[in-house]
């Protein structure tokens, strides 16, 4: 028996995956829908739907059950909520999923060390229930608890105008003829800054640090992460020496615009940093829209000074794009200990102390690329260590490799907020995939089947590549890679020439 810990896309993957392995899912969601994160709702608890942002058709996709040709490349939180519950009624998740019901406590039980079993309390209606499961996965996200570090903002408190997190951020209107400023500049941040420079009067973003800002129109007008994430990229950016590999990015994302120009270049560019997706931020900032400032100095009662800007900025309303603190409040700190916004798990998933690998955590991770291909490799790899079919290393090796990755990633990424959580998707998939033995073989291909070979090496790396065999294998995989570019285009091409060879 396993317990689910959250109906989002991970706890919908999760309890998937344990029905593959034939183990028994029990799914607590604390809502009343399924969802999560893309369940927009209009009570400040749930994200906004900018939080969200959008997902591509193919990178993003559960590869059992495809979106509609008809439908969009990348998908708004409305309709990408609409293909979960299409996903949970297709594998009969809904039966496995107790909605209404809060994970109160997730505790050892005394014989934890021969069985590995976890008492957990659950709370339905006010009335509490003990139970006790064979394994856990936790899949309550890391965009619960938001981050409103105010004391790292001299004169917040004198400031008289209105301020809140980005979580609570739900429509534009409450920005209608004001002076707002934006700090941070992840996605959230800009899409709001976006959003707000079409009714307010004025919008500023801070940024103390600066981001490489991409277009989702990438190359010949392709999806960017169809054209970024392929192996030969891949290979490319990692056999390269890092000053090479660093240019290298440096002058693909300064072609569609010089960043330095528009005052987003990032303070250390020698850091591979997030990038931000949004179409939009450069024509704003081109015709006023959008300024782009350096970090808060101070605030006052009705501006805001900035770091080497001796004048004030009026202001009306702050919106502080500041993240998310991780937290597992149902679960001891002896569990998954979190510091600096870091938990210390073993491929991002499994603490290194416990006796029994019975716990998982999944999603708490940033690849840069597509996450929901990686919550799904993470939950099969982990339904088969539960099932005994995969083993881990010793405690010793696991804790070994988690502060090695640590010091690697605080040199590839900075240590600042949650870097750390940061990781190249495909290495990282391929490395989950060969635990579980669905790595897909390029040279093996080459000799087989070459045209299945060669657009798997140039292509985009979809999650149908770990489909192609071993476990949980799929027929129609083969089609699905060698087809996905006429499903990507499909939905553009609604006027083909009559003078089109195609």
């Amino acid at each position: 028996r396993v317990a689910v810990v959250g109906a989002g896309v991970s706890g919908l993957t999760a309890t998937k995956c344990c029905l593959d392995e034939g183990l028994e899912p029990t799914c607590f969601e604390q809502s009343r829908d399924i969802g999560g994160l893309w369940r927009y709702t209009v009570s400040w608890q749930h994200p906004s739907p900018l939080s969200t942002g959008a997902a591509a058709l193919q990178a993003g996709e559960r590869v059992e059950l495809g979106f509609s040709s008809r439908g969009r490349v990348f998908l708004p939180n409305a309709r990408l909520l609409d293909y979960l519950r299409r996903y949970a009624e297709r594998f009969g998740l809904r039966d496995h999923i107790k909605l209404g019901t809060t994970v109160v406590s997730v505790r050892k039980r005394p014989d934890f060390a021969t069985t590995g079993q976890w008492d957990v309390v659950t709370e339905t209606d006010g009335k509490q229930t003990s139970h006790i499961f064979d394994s856990v996965m936790v899949c309550s996200g890391n965009f619960s608890e938001p981050s409103l570090p105010l004391h790292c903002f001299a004169g917040i408190e004198r400031f008289q105008g209105q301020y809140f997190h980005s979580r609570q951020y739900k429509h534009p209107d409450v920005f209608q003829g004001k002076r707002v400023l934006v700090v941070g500049m992840g996605n959230s941040g800009v899409d709001i800054a976006v959003e707000a420079s079409r009714v307010a009067a004025k919008v500023t973003i801070c940024t103390s640090r600066g981001a490489w800002v991409l277009s989702r129109v990438f190359d010949h007008g392709y999806p960017w992460d169809m054209v970024f994430n392929t192996r030969l990229m891949n290979l490319i950016r990692n056999i390269l020496p890092g000053p090479l590999s660093r240019g290298l990015i440096n002058y693909r994302v300064n072609q569609w615009f010089k960043h330095e120009n528009y005052g987003l270049q990032p303070e250390k560019s020698c850091l591979v940093r997030e990038p931000v997706l949004n179409d939009d931020l450069p024509s704003y900032i081109l015709t006023g829209r959008i300024t782009i400032k350096p970090g808060v100095k101070e605030f006052k009662e009705n501006s805001v000074v900035f770091h080497n800007c001796p004048e004030e900025e009026p202001i009306d309303i702050v919106v502080f794009c500041t993240g998310y603190n991780v937290s597992f409040p149902f679960l001891e700190e002896e569990v998954v200990k979190v510091e600096n916004k870091h938990a210390s798990l073993y491929k991002y998933v499994f603490p290194t102390h416990l006796q029994k690998p019975t716990l998982a955590v999944l999603g708490l991770i940033k690849p840069l690329g597509a996450i929901m291909p990686v919550i799904e490799m993470q939950a099969r790899w982990v339904t088969r260590v539960f099932k005994g079919l995969c083993q881990l290393p010793p405690q010793s090796v696991m804790e070994k490799e988690v502060n090695e990755k640590k010091k690697n990633l605080v040199r590839r990424f900075g240590l600042s907020y949650d870097e750390v959580l940061k990781t190249d998707c495909l290495v990282y998939m391929d490395e989950l995939a060969s635990f579980i033995g669905t790595k897909p073989s390029v040279l093996g291909l080459l000799c087989r089947d070459p045209q299945l070979a060669l657009t798997i090496f140039f292509g985009p790396c979809t999650p149908y590549q770990y489909r192609l065999g071993g476990p949980g294998r799929w027929e129609g995989a083969r089609q699905a890679i060698l087809t996905q570019w006429d499903r990507t285009l499909k939905p553009t091409r609604t006027r083909v020439p009559a003078s089109s060879s195609s």
